[in-house]
């Protein structure tokens, strides 16, 4: 992400044409809500007005509508309107840019930001390319001969931060979409986002993996509710079983278990 932490918006917004013909609709109170959640996100990405996940992901309708806690429904007639009022625009391959950004916000303080985290994402590209040739496996920071102590630390905590929303992001996107494509209730908004409170509020090693081994469960055994998949995630933790790994060995253990208590006799119990 951009670390950008606020973006422009008019004083003088309400008096626009298209917001005033907005604000005469059944639903408009919602879909201004929903633009400025659309402007906030486009600040966030920081890529000249595109909102997307990444570069190669764009945000589909199921996934603004849990970013935005609001029903599907609703994002759906909100971008509608919207695009109709030339407020966004949508390409082919599902991409949402807001229209005019750069008449409307500080690009040229936006590019910088995206140019400084260029910068660093090089530098850390950098180090760990270093880091391999050098055969080091702790985490040794190779810079100019300039660069302070503090410089140095700084783009350590920011390398973090970049590295953690990047790896967030695609877990989040990873879970909805198993969940929307999986019959677990596209339009229950609330289900998907107390699902993935399990990402930081959980003592899983790697929550989404685990995450996903209890939704493939809840598929395996057609349960697909939130409460069946978040028994199973309450048993996994409370029985200390914290990656994927432990849970398949738990699991091939049990049945090992249950096969040797089976009291058979070849000669007794032949057909």
């Amino acid at each position: 992400m951009s670390n950008i932490k606020w973006i422009k918006l008019s004083t003088a917004m309400f008096e626009d044409e298209k917001i005033k013909l907005i604000e005469k609709l059944p639903e408009a109170d919602t879909i201004l809500i929903i633009w400025i959640k659309l402007l906030s996100q486009a600040g966030r990405t920081n890529a000249n007005g595109y909102i997307y996940l990444n570069e190669n992901v764009p945000y589909t309708e199921e996934m603004l509508a849990t970013i935005f806690d609001r029903s599907l429904n609703t994002v759906r007639l909100a971008l509608k309107t919207l695009r109709e009022f030339g407020m966004i625009f949508i390409d082919d391959d599902s991409f949402i840019r807001i229209s005019n950004w750069e008449k409307h916000q500080n690009v040229e303080g936006m590019d910088r930001v995206r140019k400084l985290n260029a910068e660093r994402n090089k530098r850390y590209r950098e180090r760990k390319k270093q880091q391999l040739l050098e055969n080091k496996t702790d985490d040794v920071s190779v810079t100019s001969r300039d660069a302070t102590e503090e410089e140095l630390e700084r783009d350590k905590e920011q390398d973090i931060e970049i590295e953690q929303e990047q790896v967030q992001d695609k877990d989040v996107a990873q879970i909805i979409q198993f969940w929307d494509k999986n019959g677990f209730g596209v339009n229950n908004i609330h289900a998907k986002k107390q699902l993935l409170l399990w990402l930081d509020d959980s003592s899983f090693k790697d929550p989404s993996e685990v995450i996903l081994k209890a939704l493939n469960i809840a598929c395996e055994n057609d349960a697909r509710r939130l409460k069946y998949t978040e028994g199973i995630l309450r048993n996994w933790q409370n029985e200390s079983l914290l990656t994927v790994e432990e849970i398949d060995k738990n699991h091939k253990n049990r049945n090992k278990q249950a096969v040797s208590q089976i009291d058979y006799d070849p000669n007794r119990d032949r057909f």
